[in-house]
């Protein structure tokens, strides 16, 4: 089979067929496949779509490509759950939820990615803390999930390879935004994780893969039919992108504002009602709990008990983190050398995210090409909501930088991406939606 006969039959609307997907992520996971091609059938997905059967075809194949987990003979007392994010601007609710959820009694094993285009990686976001293996063998992960109740970590070379591959070169394609790609990366990784369960986080907004409404419905929509072919009981809720999710944006810095929020110091309000949505729906979709009011008290009793905060600092030790380090992270955290106040005035109004996330790509904080090293250390932080009134007072965000001259270039970005007005905006839902199968 000639892989250019797969490429033409995509790029002229055509449907690919069994073998020819498999094929395709044969050449992904050995690597046959040159990156041109790949990224040439990409765009034409893109471009062209798939039909639900293809998706799940390409989807079952790249979860298969590699190891599959199985949590069954490990000799777990709760269920196994996972959520995932399509990707935002600021979103840390990765490190808050695995052991909100951990400390409600289930096992969260979660297997995240790098940052994708505009989008904060998790996995980026969690190699800021001093230490941490975000790259364990399966046997070390298997172990610190029974122990502390979640981990952390990213994308194996094991697990689902052909997708880890994929994602790499649409990252840097501009071939992110496909639905049924999405939906194959997604539950290609999930799948091949063993879980019982799975909630997703679907993004709407300016900051969004999914910038309007009725894309997020569809993806939600394609998430859940596909997963409902692996047996895989999938809960999905859009929810707001359409401004940073909390005060943080960057790597060490959202660290950051995760470790107050798990001791209880801050929690953003925004970003604590998406991390209770998303808990609670954890607890419903597995039957921890059968009432969201139930399920949102007991995820509340798991943080202000300090039990969230002890079960993150068991996984980050058990990873090779430093002991003790929600109490001590200001010294294992990068700091930037350079700090600067971005000052305007009038209300914020809105806010074009993915330029604020271009605009920590500039910074060092992002990649322009597959492999390129980040600087962990910069960000912003004090991000100013929607409606707050800026002044010479309260600033739009602090950037941390490395130099001045890309703090300059920052704060040219930044306030290019935000819009005030002398009046005060009305200000929109966090939570948009839910959906399940």
């Amino acid at each position: 089979m000639l892989f250019t006969d797969v490429i033409r039959t995509k790029r002229d609307g055509g449907e690919l067929s069994e073998e020819q997907i498999q094929y395709f992520v044969d050449g992904l996971a050995d690597e046959s496949l040159p990156i041109e091609q790949v990224a040439a059938l990409a765009m034409a997905i893109c471009l062209n779509s798939m039909t639900f059967e293809e998706a799940a075809r390409l989807t079952m194949g790249m979860a298969a490509s590699g190891t599959v987990l199985d949590w069954s003979d490990a000799g777990l007392d709760g269920p196994v759950v996972d959520k995932h994010s399509t990707g935002g601007v600021g979103d840390k609710v990765s490190f808050l939820l695995a052991p909100i959820v951990a400390a409600c009694g289930c096992y969260v094993p979660m297997i995240s990615g790098r940052g994708l285009g505009h989008t904060g990686g998790t996995t980026d976001k969690a190699e800021a803390i001093p230490g941490y293996n975000t790259a364990p063998d399966f046997e070390t992960f298997r172990n610190v999930v029974k122990s502390v109740g979640c981990a952390i970590i990213g994308q194996t070379a094991d697990l689902a390879p052909a997708d880890r591959r994929l994602y790499a070169i649409r990252d840097v394609t501009a071939t992110i935004e496909s639905i049924p790609l999405i939906t194959a990366s997604i539950l290609s990784k999930k799948i091949a994780a063993g879980l019982d369960a799975l909630v997703m986080d679907v993004k709407v907004g300016s900051g969004a893969f999914m910038s309007s409404h009725e894309r997020a419905v569809r993806l939600s929509q394609s998430i859940i039919a596909t997963a409902a072919k692996a047996n895989l009981r999938t809960t999905v809720v859009i929810t707001d992108m359409n401004e940073v999710l909390g005060t943080t944006a960057g790597n060490a810095v959202e660290i950051a504002e995760s470790v107050a929020y798990l001791r209880n110091d801050y929690r953003d309000s925004r970003l604590d009602e998406v991390v209770m949505q998303l808990c609670a729906q954890m607890l419903l979709v597995t039957g921890t709990e059968d009432d969201i009011e139930r399920a949102i008290a007991r995820c509340e009793k798991a943080i202000t008990s300090g039990q969230a905060a002890e079960r993150f600092d068991e996984m980050v030790a058990a990873l090779g983190g430093p002991r003790g380090f929600v109490t001590n992270s200001s010294k294992y955290l990068a700091t930037a050398p350079v700090t600067r106040a971005v000052h305007t005035s009038g209300f914020l109004a809105e806010v074009n995210v993915r330029a604020v996330g271009n605009a920590i790509i500039e910074l060092g904080g992002g990649r322009h090409q597959v492999g390129e090293k980040l600087d962990l250390s910069v960000g912003f932080t004090d991000v100013a909501s929607i409606g707050t009134l800026l002044d010479n007072e309260t600033p739009l965000a602090i950037i941390h930088a490395a130099s001045e001259d890309t703090a300059a270039e920052a704060e040219r970005l930044l306030l290019g991406a935000c819009t005030v007005q002398e009046e005060a905006p009305e200000t929109g839902r966090v939570i948009h939606e839910k959906l399940s199968g």
